[in-house]
């Protein structure tokens, strides 16, 4: 388990990455959680950089009900217990047409040695991927019905680890709150609940 002064450092190198031009910094970073649950989102929006952390917004309410329920961890538990990252952590900006831009593919290659690193760093047991970018980098492309409310097993950096998915929280997309995505997101739930990691972490 890497110290504290370890994942400071890493995210204070985070913080001051330049690699992709197109991106609005500042980097989103979440707190130094020397945890074995690693957490991947997409990207963040408009307005995580002002608020300072992932997850800041509307998807991160959902984000954070879903957690209470399933674990009884408060938000702020979550934040100290799971180690936020993502598959890109500035905002991409606008899309001309309205909307968040989708990170270009190398926009995601660079920013990919970020989440290398964290895996080496933490090990973790448990993946959390959250939303389609965050699923494709883990599982490759796969339909949202045969990947939510199932454990995968695996292999990051030579480790072998747990990965549940988690449709994104976002209001934009009903598919977690219809058929069959309400009943596949409550199996994810409970598989995240019932996972030695997050027992092992206070759940």
């Amino acid at each position: 388990m890497p110290t504290v002064a370890e994942m400071e450092n890493h995210l204070a190198a985070l913080r001051a990455c330049t690699r992709c031009p197109k991106m609005h910094r500042p980097s989103v970073v979440g707190r130094p959680a020397r945890s074995r649950i690693l957490l991947i989102g997409q990207a963040p929006g408009d307005k995580e950089p002002v608020m300072g952390r992932p997850f800041a917004w509307t998807a991160g309410k959902t984000l954070f009900k879903w957690l209470h329920a399933a674990l009884g961890w408060s938000e702020d538990e979550a934040r100290d217990r799971i180690y936020f990252a993502a598959v890109c952590r500035c905002f991409p900006g606008k899309k001309p047409e309205g909307g968040d831009r989708v990170p270009a593919p190398d926009e995601i290659e660079r920013c990919a040695a970020w989440l290398e690193r964290e895996f080496a760093l933490l090990q973790p047991q448990l993946v959390l991927p959250v939303g389609k970018l965050a699923l494709v980098q883990m599982l490759g492309e796969r339909p949202l019905a045969e990947t939510i409310g199932r454990q995968f097993r695996i292999e990051r950096g030579g480790r072998a680890c747990d990965c549940i998915p988690l449709p994104h929280p976002s209001g934009a997309s009903p598919w977690h709150r219809m058929e069959p995505g309400k009943t596949l997101l409550h199996q994810a739930l409970a598989l995240i609940a019932a996972h030695p990691a997050v027992r092992a972490a206070g759940g």
